[in-house]
């Protein structure tokens, strides 16, 4: 991927073990939430570029502002868009950074709990966050912020963990109950 393309999208498939098989389930981007703080500071540069109309001499001003909150706004956007959480056959990890790039991994039997919290806005919007407990606290991969669809995506590494075998499936007998409630031995 070239200088440019690494700079406008994150390059996931240069983190992958392909030779050992790894496959990327899922690709996780920050819910839209995560930035429309950021979204509101871009459109505020509007309000000021028009300003600058009637202020003949000081156009100067609202411009400088202007120009501030777009490029402030457009940047914080970009940072969120490069931040990745991903989801593999293998790992979990995020990647993050515009020029230089943090890349934090957690293989799959190192993860004991997940807790997914929702604060009210997220229940409203649809995004929740990850706290991930491991044996060894790894750095950058605890606190996963602003997940869309955080139900589906814990299913989705339950499903992960489960299927990998590094959980034991747990057999559960099923007793036949007769009509009087007692059980098919008499008890």
């Amino acid at each position: 991927m070239s200088l440019l393309g690494r700079l406008l999208e994150p390059d996931i498939e240069a983190h992958l073990l392909t030779v050992e098989g790894e496959v990327v389930i899922d690709e996780v981007r920050k819910h839209w939430a995560a930035t429309f703080g950021w979204h509101c500071l871009i459109a505020l540069s509007i309000p000021l570029f028009i300003a600058m109309i009637p202020l003949k001499g000081l156009f100067w001003v609202p411009m400088a502002l202007g120009l501030a909150c777009l490029a402030l706004g457009i940047w914080k956007v970009h940072v969120a868009f490069m931040d990745r959480f991903v989801i593999t056959n293998m790992r979990v990890f995020r990647v993050h950074g515009v020029f230089n790039t943090h890349l934090a991994t957690m293989p799959m039997s190192r993860i004991l709990d997940i807790s997914m919290m929702r604060p009210l806005m997220g229940q409203l919007c649809g995004y929740g966050h990850f706290v991930f407990e491991s044996a060894a606290q790894d750095q950058g991969l605890r606190d996963i912020r602003y997940v869309g669809h955080p139900e589906q995506r814990d299913l989705t590494i339950q499903r992960v963990i489960q299927l990998s075998g590094l959980r034991q499936t747990m057999q559960v007998e099923r007793w036949a109950v007769d009509e009087d409630g007692t059980e098919e031995d008499g008890t």
